[in-house]
């Protein structure tokens, strides 16, 4: 008996800077549903991070 390997089909590449955009995305919108605390703050602060990365990335691309 052979087994049939199958190839998983793949999306359309993204980006670094649409992998950015969505990850930023995804924090902010569970950033407007906790409260405020700790975790919120950490949170608040990737968001900066991935918005500071998507600008040097902009400034190297040039």
């Amino acid at each position: 008996m052979q087994k049939t390997i199958q190839k998983r089909k793949r999306s359309e590449p993204h980006t670094f800077e649409q992998r950015l955009e969505a990850h930023r995305l995804r924090l902010e919108s569970e950033l407007v549903q906790l409260p405020d605390g700790a975790k919120r703050k950490q949170l608040a602060a990737r968001i900066a991070q991935l918005r500071t990365a998507a600008e040097l990335n902009a400034m190297l691309s040039r």
